[in-house]
């Protein structure tokens, strides 16, 4: 299958607006603008589009059609006039906004990491000659699935030495990079905004980290990587914080205990319907968190010793697992499969498996270097390790359609330690939620005595 990457890939798109960029960003939309220019003329002039008609539309009705754009098309209309501009600042769209919950985009944003250590990649470490050192950006590379179409993103507000972990509710949690306790950031990309936790209380090195928000609470659980020396980590607690607009809070209470011989996969837990999972390693199995009984278990993973780079994903509403199975003793061919966890919470159903023809690319790209699954709605997308900036497989299970699609355009050949990490992402123009934390001051329930 032939691999070829699109012509016309659409510009990145800036959130903080000058004149310079907004003309960069209205060559998004016009590749196809000189052929129909003369129509589009006509069109402008006839009587559908008379401005004595359309100039007279309320606010209210207009501010409903622009919370439904999705957002390279929202930032590109902030172009238009000052008003429009501001939008972002004004209350009144805002509740429109979080009124009409517009229809949720499954888009995709990946971070360039530096392997083993997890740094996320910096980009402007060259300092000029004999110039002092500038701040590191990190970046963020936001791809839309709809539209196969890649974005460039600058975290310039991000401190240095943070990592991201974890995604939901239109906001990505960061977590420092050195051991100790963690101070968790909140970052609302759209926005540029940041809300920072208070730090856990015990010292981790990289724990695993999992992130469930809803528009009126918060919850984030810590778990593993606990350091019991300066030189050595233990998988021995978790800890949990969550916040809620009716008032309740618990600051890191510590859960009960961990599964006996658990091993976490660093910064991945999957959260599902008020639990999270996480990858469970030799033999392979999956660990399971209920968050409301504050309880730990176990579950068996499929086909568990003939799996190869288990990746655990959330497709809407429920845990999938994608592997590469290899059955070496008996005849039964090499395969990409996807199952689904049942209700009970015990039982997996094969869900997908991918077809042979395109297993057989798949695998002779791969070379048994392993890869990297996310997923969002009705989309998979499939990284292999380091390939990532050749091809990568997008799998949409409403269509049941496999696709190879271009890799993004605004990275460097991959190879070396470093690798592409992604989270599911969904773009938000508003996220109140974050309120809560910037008001800690504010009297709240303690309800720590309900995880004891």
């Amino acid at each position: 299958m032939d691999i070829t990457l699109h012509s016309s890939m659409p510009l990145p798109f800036a959130y903080n607006f000058s004149p310079s960029n907004c003309a960069i960003l209205s060559g998004c939309s016009t590749a196809s603008s000189s052929s129909s220019s003369s129509s589009n003329a006509g069109l402008l002039s006839g009587p559908i589009m008379d401005t004595r008609i359309w100039s007279k539309l309320p606010q209210k009705l207009l501010d409903r059609v622009v919370a439904f754009l999705p957002p390279p098309a929202f930032f590109r209309a902030r172009c238009v006039c000052k008003r429009w501009y501001g939008l972002l600042f004004y209350a009144t769209f805002l509740e429109t906004y979080l009124q009409l919950s517009p229809h949720r985009r499954h888009w995709f944003l990946f971070f360039k990491l530096k392997g083993l250590s997890s740094h996320i990649y910096r980009n402007n470490t060259n300092s000029p000659l004999g110039g002092p050192a500038s701040r590191p950006t990190y970046e963020g590379y936001l791809f839309d699935p709809y539209d196969v179409a890649w974005y460039r993103l600058s975290f310039a507000q991000i401190p240095a030495g943070f990592s991201p972990v974890a995604s939901s509710g239109g906001l990505i949690c960061w977590a420092p990079d050195e051991g100790g306790p963690k101070s968790l950031i909140l970052s609302n990309p759209i926005l540029g905004t940041l809300s920072q936790l208070p730090p856990t209380v015990r010292p981790r090195l990289f724990p695993s980290i999992g992130l469930a928000i809803t528009p009126s609470s918060i919850d984030v659980t810590v778990a593993g990587d606990d350091l019991i020396s300066p030189y050595a980590v233990k998988n021995l607690t978790a800890e949990t914080f969550h916040i809620d607009s009716g008032g309740f809070y618990s600051m890191w209470a510590t859960t009960s205990a961990l599964p006996r011989l658990c091993s976490f996969e660093s910064n991945r837990m999957i959260h599902v319907e008020g639990r999270l999972y996480c990858m469970n390693y030799s033999p392979f199995s999956i660990l399971a968190y209920d968050m409301s009984q504050n309880k730990w278990w176990k579950i068996q993973a499929p086909m568990r010793r003939f799996l190869r780079s288990p990746n655990l994903v959330e497709s809407r509403g429920k845990l999938l697992l994608m592997a590469a199975v290899e059955k070496s003793k008996l005849n039964i061919p090499k395969s990409l499969r996807v199952w689904g966890l049942q209700g009970c919470g015990t039982t997996w159903i094969e869900m997908e498996r991918m077809p042979q023809q395109l297993y057989v690319q798949f695998e002779e790209m791969e070379k048994g270097c392993g890869f990297e699954c996310v997923a969002h709605g009705e989309f998979m997308v499939v990284l292999i390790k380091g390939c990532w900036d050749k091809a990568a497989l997008l799998y949409d299970m409403s269509k049941k359609l496999w696709q190879w699609i271009p890799p993004c355009p605004y990275i460097g050949s991959g190879g070396g330690e470093e690798v592409l990490h992604g989270f599911a992402y969904e773009p938000r123009l508003a996220t109140p939620v974050t309120g809560l934390i910037d008001h800690f001051s504010l009297p709240f329930h303690n309800y720590n005595a309900n995880h004891q």
